[in-house]
């Protein structure tokens, strides 16, 4: 029997299609989602496009939060988290969702949850800029690992 890659797909008893196992990083049953939507299961051309057009939006909103901090500019930290959150989630990029969730509430002045009123703008420019650390972190092993899977 001859060895497969580990991103090479099968089809499981349930229909699904069988991906590597992406962790933590990538929520597969909304991933797969996305795979449903090519046309050809072995160029990936749709799912391929969406994924590294993401990569490319991120990039350069990380490059825009940056200045944002570099500027305590806490609203426009709060819709740039908003917006990242929103296309992180659709691939299923869950730890990259949940700290730009956290940079959202607190670019809002809030609590990491959201729930809390944190009136103190230093604290919260602090906390988005802790926060920034692992969301580069979480993402670059995101990236890295859908890299592999469509074989760049």
């Amino acid at each position: 029997m001859a060895a497969r890659h580990d991103s090479q797909e099968d089809p499981s008893d349930a229909g699904s299609v069988g991906l590597p196992d992406f962790g933590d990083n990538i929520d597969q049953m909304t991933f797969e989602q996305i795979l449903e939507m090519d046309d050809d299961e072995d160029e990936r051309d749709f799912s391929k496009s969406i994924v590294f057009g993401f990569f490319e939006q991120a990039e350069a909103t990380f490059k825009k939060m940056d200045a944002c901090l570099e500027n305590r500019d806490l609203a426009s930290l709060s819709s740039l988290g908003h917006f990242l959150k929103g296309s992180s989630a659709t691939l299923g990029l869950t730890k990259v969702k949940d700290s730009c969730e956290k940079i959202q509430h607190y670019g809002a002045n809030k609590d990491e949850t959201g729930t809390n009123d944190v009136p103190d703008n230093n604290l919260c420019l602090e906390r988005v800029g802790k926060t920034m650390v692992p969301l580069k972190r979480d993402y670059s092993e995101a990236e890295s690992i859908l890299k592999r899977f469509y074989h760049e």
